[in-house]
């Protein structure tokens, strides 16, 4: 589709990162990937992300924290954590930092797809 924005994945997993660049491909969003906290938030150019997919345990941060440098920057995204450790510290503090989504690896395509097309008609 034209004109639509991209949705930014920054995990430390490669083949994560693969999985959900296929399924976004599948339905018709770009992505731009991040293997890094340090080059996602380097990258600069938010404006151009319609939502972030982002892990909350990366190999040089938190998830997390990353959220919170972003909110203190002024960078206002919608956000999707995603995680293979959920707990219930993790999760609590992910929705107190303004989630849209909390997903545990692995997840399925809908509970991936659902918040994106929210945040894309404006509702996350």
């Amino acid at each position: 589709m034209p004109n639509r924005k991209a949705v930014f994945v920054v995990d430390d997993d490669l083949g994560t990162l693969r999985g959900v660049k296929r399924l976004l491909g599948e339905h018709g969003y770009d992505t731009v990937l991040f293997q890094s906290a340090e080059a996602f938030q380097t990258h600069g150019d938010f404006d151009q992300a319609l939502c972030v997919i982002l892990d909350i345990d990366l190999n040089d941060a938190s998830g997390i924290e990353v959220r919170h440098r972003l909110k203190a920057a002024g960078i206002s995204v919608p956000v999707i954590y995603i995680t293979a450790n959920d707990n219930l510290a993790v999760r609590m503090a992910a929705m107190k930092s303004g989630c849209i989504a909390f997903l545990t690896k692995p997840f399925s395509a809908k509970s991936l797809i659902d918040p994106i097309e929210k945040a894309l008609a404006g509702l996350a």
